[in-house]
């Protein structure tokens, strides 16, 4: 009984189609990027120091320097000198130009240090969500807890989400992940105070990993099966390649408001491209519209410029189910029981995709707070942790099933026999028979 792959092989498993449609999910792997990573450039912490309008008062009068004005008004370098400040009045008319905290030291005992009460100071002429809501010293943890939002919503949104693309279909489910992440990244970019740009960034969280994942899966269900894991690397690239535009972006924006609207706004050019995406056909399949799913695959035999086996072109897409007996990929479709099973496959391949990579949102979680606790024990502990870690995790593999030239089953039965077939090779025992040689006449 032919398969999908096998129609596929037949009208084009990568062909001008697949390419197009492959090039068009590659602008989300991209689009990605800045969600995933843009705490590197949204939330950049610049050197900073207490805020004191009377220093630098002092310092134009004096024609103090900064390094000048540093060594004598600073306390020191570090956590101490970013986030301490000498309680002191920096508008006393003793104080001199020449080491002007002398006079005030008495026995040589240490000048008492406060807090920035006034704001700080910082170095640098863009701007962060760090610089403009202050996200330093004592409340540094809420730059963790940013980051920490948005992997809250990868790891719920992959897992509800799914059920939906499931459900109602992979292009829906693409085009409402899209409209819903635009939205929420412009009203990130325009929020009055952390706690809506917080709120913005877990729905951004909710449906833009979800999406990229849907993406994935979408282009993987058109391609045949010599072609699948090429996408599927491809598609993992344009992820690192929207990494390095998104450099660039932000070396020439460095305002975190304008570079936030900049990678924001290209999701909404997205919408009228993915709207003349198809549906996957592997998913029509699985819920029994066969007219729909036969509409896709001429379309795609046209766009490849092949023509369709001869069982295909004689089927209308309006039969009954069981009424006519082709050999052809709707075949799959015709027996309830196996069409049961097929869904029941897709739905548990697909679940089983984004759960596995919401696995990797638990430790986004933990690791922005994690890190900072780990390297006051020891500088190098976080690299030894996730070394360790990877070293686990790749172990774990070899003990999955080998997919390298094998066609993706498409009943539990096939699923299962994946597994089943490689464990009874390994219990497999070989007799080594000796075969006497004929007696000579």
């Amino acid at each position: 009984m032919p398969t999908v792959d096998d129609i596929l092989e037949h009208i084009g498993e990568f062909n001008f189609f697949q390419k197009q449609t492959f090039f068009l999910l590659c602008l989300i792997s991209a689009a990605f990027t800045p969600i995933y990573v843009g705490i590197v450039f949204l939330g950049f912490t610049p050197d900073h120091r207490c805020r004191s309008p009377g220093v630098a008062e002092l310092s134009l009068r004096c024609g103090w320097s900064l390094a000048e004005e540093l060594n004598y008004t600073v306390p020191g370098l570090g956590p101490e000198g970013q986030c301490l400040r000498y309680e002191v009045d920096w508008n006393q008319s003793t104080l001199g130009c020449l080491d002007p905290l002398a006079s005030l030291a008495t026995n040589g005992s240490p000048l008492p240090l406060g807090p920035c009460e006034q704001g700080w100071v910082y170095d640098t002429t863009g701007s962060s969500i760090v610089t403009e809501f202050n996200l330093v010293c004592a409340d540094s943890w809420m730059l963790d807890l940013f980051q920490s939002a948005v992997n809250v919503g990868f790891f719920i949104g992959s897992m509800s989400i799914g059920y939906i693309a499931d459900r109602f279909g992979r292009k829906l489910c693409l085009l409402i992940t899209i409209l819903i992440n635009a939205s929420s990244g412009v009203l990130m970019a325009i929020s009055p105070n952390y706690t809506w740009m917080l709120i913005f960034r877990l729905i951004q969280g909710l449906v833009s990993k979800a999406g990229w994942l849907i993406g994935y899966i979408l282009i993987t269900e058109f391609v045949g099966l010599r072609h699948r894991r090429t996408v599927g690397i491809f598609y993992q690239v344009a992820f690192t390649i929207g990494l390095l535009v998104l450099a660039g972006v932000a070396y020439a924006l460095p305002h975190w408001r304008w570079l936030q609207f900049t990678v924001t706004l290209p999701n909404f050019c997205f919408l009228l491209y993915y709207w003349c995406v198809p549906e996957s056909p592997r998913w029509l399949i699985s819920q029994n519209k066969n007219d729909k799913a036969m509409k896709i695959i001429k379309h795609i035999a046209k766009k490849n410029g092949k023509p369709l086996p001869g069982s295909l072109q004689s089927l209308r897409p309006d039969e009954e189910v069981g009424e006519k007996l082709n050999p052809s990929f709707l075949d799959l479709v015709r027996t309830p029981q196996i069409r049961k099973h097929t869904l029941i496959l897709m739905y548990n391949w697909n679940l089983g995709v984004l759960v596995c990579s919401s696995m990797c949102d638990i430790g986004g979680i933990l690791t922005p707070f994690l890190v900072y606790r780990l390297t006051d024990i020891w500088h190098e502990l976080p690299l030894v942790v996730f070394a360790v870690v990877g070293l686990i995790a790749g172990g774990l593999v070899l003990l999955l099933p080998e997919t390298k030239g094998k066609t993706l089953p498409e009943t539990i039965e096939e699923a299962e026999n994946m597994q089943r077939s490689g464990k009874n090779k390994e219990k497999m025992i070989y007799i080594e028979v000796k075969k006497l040689d004929p007696p000579l006449n």
